[in-house]
């Protein structure tokens, strides 16, 4: 059981630790050297939360919580934990719905170029630091002139806009060098996923 009562059963030391729902909205950081069990810790939040009704969107990289989907079976190590703590194992699988920026093996995210920032979208397109550095002209000559970069098509644009207007963007930014802006533009062309929008 990871939901009870008091909250979200966290663990047992000398005594239960449990996450009090109504202090649930606080900020916390879940800290340890590998294998401490930091994962198995996210994971029991996000399954007492949402016992508890309560959606929980995860960042997960590496693909380490995905399992939730799916109702846990006995392993040696965290039966005899189980046992040691008083804790009753109930397995069961959680709903899940997979996001994915690529759109390729889950549900799409939808977002605009200009929601994504230049840091994210810098490195979905694997761009260097120099043709990042241009991406942060663009986002900032765009915001400026109030422009919103819905798609690739919008970015490309800015892009070109950009590179026409090098001497006056380079002035006001920093350097804005033709060859980057061209690579830039190449990589967001080349892109095998769709806009995001």
């Amino acid at each position: 059981m990871i939901l009870d009562n008091n909250g979200i059963i966290l663990g047992k030391s000398d005594s239960g630790q449990t996450l009090l729902l109504k202090y649930a909205n606080r900020h916390g950081l879940i800290a340890g050297a590998t294998g401490t069990g930091k994962t198995m810790t996210l994971q029991g939040l996000a399954e007492g939360f949402s016992l508890a009704g309560v959606p929980v969107f995860i960042a997960d990289v590496k693909g380490d919580l995905s399992g939730m989907a799916q109702a846990g079976t006995d392993r040696p190590p965290l039966v005899a934990r189980a046992q040691e703590i008083g804790f009753a194992l109930d397995y069961q699988a959680f709903p899940v719905i997979f996001w994915d920026v690529f759109g390729r093996q889950g549900h799409p995210v939808r977002t605009t170029i200009s929601e994504m920032g230049p840091l994210l979208l810098a490195r979905l397109l694997q761009l260097n630091d120099t043709q990042e550095g241009v991406l942060n002209v663009v986002f900032a000559a765009a915001d400026k002139e109030g422009l919103l970069l819905l798609d690739l098509d919008d970015l490309r644009a800015m892009l070109t806009h950009v590179a026409q207007n090098a001497a006056t963007y380079s002035a006001q930014y920093g350097n804005v060098a033709p060859a980057s802006v061209a690579a830039a533009s190449i990589c967001s062309a080349n892109r095998p996923w769709p806009s995001p929008t």
